[in-house]
């Protein structure tokens, strides 16, 4: 009977870990580069199956992880042990990679990005963008580009312009500050700590000005 029940509680916390890998992650936020809209130390939940099933669209925030685009070097050599080790964080929901991003997806693969119109709007294929989300006080941009994204990768900006470190901060490299589509965990669908600030992070793209 012993045995049954500790297979059974093996069984269902497996389960939990599969759920978690294949749905649904946890992640910390460590910087103000995404604020208002996340702060410092929020803990999210990211879903996977979104991302796959449903695309990614203009406007969403996702995770994605920067080795080899944002984070130039490449990865440390990594043990068996380690990517355990890796694995099993991010099924109990830690933080788990320095080089894991959280942004705003501004342009999809064939747009054309570009900073700024007469107003100081970010304009996407040459329709200018109220962009709501964006920190109070900041422009669209400090800095001018104007940029075609690439076919399978996405131009990717922190909603907190001043502050963040995006796609706008690595012009100069391969990909011309890009993001592959493929190194998307997932969506940002809720915050889940702390207690104050739970609530779900609904799609909110930017529209185009009248």
């Amino acid at each position: 009977m012993v045995r049954r029940s500790a297979a059974l509680v093996a069984v269902a916390a497996l389960c939990v870990v599969l759920v978690r890998l294949l749905l649904v992650q946890s992640f910390a936020v460590p910087s103000a580069s995404m604020e208002p809209t996340l702060h410092v130390g929020d803990r999210v939940l990211v879903s996977t199956l979104i991302a796959r099933i449903g695309g990614i669209h203009r406007g969403d925030v996702v995770v994605f992880d920067g080795d080899g685009v944002f984070d130039p070097l490449p990865p440390a050599p990594s043990s068996p042990f380690a990517a355990m080790g890796r694995f099993l964080a991010q099924a109990l929901g830690a933080p788990v990679s320095e080089t894991d991003y959280v942004k705003r997806v501004i342009g999809l693969p064939g747009d054309r990005v570009t900073c700024c119109d007469v107003a100081g709007r970010l304009v996407v294929d040459g329709h200018p963008l109220t962009e709501p989300y964006v920190h109070a006080g900041d422009s669209a941009s400090s800095m001018r580009f104007d940029v075609v994204v690439p076919p399978g990768r996405l131009w990717v900006m922190g909603d907190h312009r001043s502050v963040s470190a995006d796609s706008r901060a690595h012009l100069g490299d391969p990909g011309g500050g890009s993001v592959p589509a493929s190194a998307v965990i997932g969506r940002v669908v809720a915050i889940s700590w702390p207690p104050s600030r739970v609530s779900t992070v609904p799609r909110q793209a930017p529209e185009e000005a009248p």
